[in-house]
């Protein structure tokens, strides 16, 4: 039986004045699931953000959350808690006092809204009575990411949860995202960091000048379908270049990264070329110490599928996958004299 979703949306639109933030933006995310938001600054990550969380409304298309569809008002569905653009916090009033006052909005009692439990789950007992203007950009996001879970939420939509963080900070919001979604939560993770989307997040949603350019598990933008670069640190560099060179598939990156180590080599290759290399090495007697990507598959992915540049024939950024759709504007987008119909007409 399939996972029930935490969120559905079809042919997403959304355009402020003349400028189309979303277009026709389409993304699932099941229970349980850690779904990365990716893209770059313009893309309209936080546009869609702001309409998971009731800041605005779309213009056209179809959004159910949690088995419901939304309808035109601006208020954040049942079941449904996070930040954009930042948490926004009493700098004047502690940790706890921030927690109890956003409670006391919601008409819950602060004496029984579960405060010390969630300052304890994102690891602020400490500071919990300290006032929050001296608080660190991560303590914030902490703070804030205890707000959203004060309403044991069933869809978290968060914006950069793990801004500022320092790497003990980073590895305990990891564990609290990965505790909830173990737990049936739906998570949408929107971040710049491709280490934090690649340690947490199934599957991803990449966005480019507001249309989605790749959407799906993360092993679908694996090295088996695009050229990587990786280093090889060998016993014998100078025999290493020598079988890259020599076995197809197979180039060699001149570059910093050879220069500044002797036994250091940098190739660009499929997986399968990638294999023969190293069976090769192997068999010819070569240590090899060290391969790995020089970029992620998912960064690499990244840059591919939202590079400005296009096909000439296409009007397809070059990298983009076949499967996706093949018009991609490269600059952001104007509305045309047809307007959008309205959400749900």
């Amino acid at each position: 039986m399939d996972t029930p979703l935490a969120l559905q949306a079809r042919g997403i639109t959304k355009c402020f004045g003349d400028v189309i933030a979303l277009d026709g933006v389409d993304m699932d995310v099941a229970q349980g699931q850690i779904h990365g938001l990716v893209g770059p600054n313009g893309a309209g990550k936080t546009t869609l953000l702001g309409l998971l969380l009731g800041l605005a409304v779309a213009d056209s298309g179809r959004l159910e959350i949690l088995g419901t569809r939304v309808g035109r008002g601006l208020a954040a569905p049942d079941g449904v808690a996070g930040f954009v653009d930042g948490p926004g916090l009493y700098p004047s009033l502690t940790a706890r006092q921030n927690l109890a006052a956003l409670a006391a909005l919601r008409g819950h009692d602060a004496r029984t809204a579960g405060i010390d439990d969630v300052l304890h789950e994102v690891g602020l007992t400490d500071v919990a009575d300290d006032r929050t203007r001296g608080f660190s950009l991560g303590m914030r996001q902490r703070l804030g990411l205890a707000a959203a879970l004060l309403t044991r939420p069933r869809l978290l939509v968060l914006d950069e949860p793990a801004n500022g963080l320092d790497p003990a900070g980073t590895r305990h919001v990891h564990g609290v995202l990965t505790r909830l979604a173990a737990d049936g939560t739906g998570v949408v993770l929107s971040s710049h960091r491709m280490d934090d989307v690649e340690a947490l997040c199934s599957e991803v949603t990449i966005l480019a000048t507001g249309r989605v350019v790749f959407s799906g598990p993360l092993g679908k933008l694996a090295a088996e379908n695009r050229e990587l670069e990786y280093r090889l640190l060998t016993s014998d560099a100078r025999a290493a270049r020598r079988l890259a060179a020599e076995t197809d598939g197979i180039s060699t990156v001149d570059g910093a990264e050879g220069r500044h180590d002797a036994d250091g080599l940098v190739v660009r290759a499929l997986v399968p070329a990638l294999d023969e290399l190293v069976r090769r090495l192997v068999h010819a007697g070569i240590a090899l110490r060290e391969l790995a990507p020089v970029a992620s598959p998912l960064e690499t992915a990244f840059l591919s599928l939202t590079e400005p540049s296009t096909e000439p024939s296409t009007g397809r950024p070059t990298g983009q996958l076949p499967t996706q759709p093949t018009e991609q504007p490269t600059e952001r987008r104007h509305k045309q004299r047809t307007e959008p119909q309205e959400a749900g007409r």
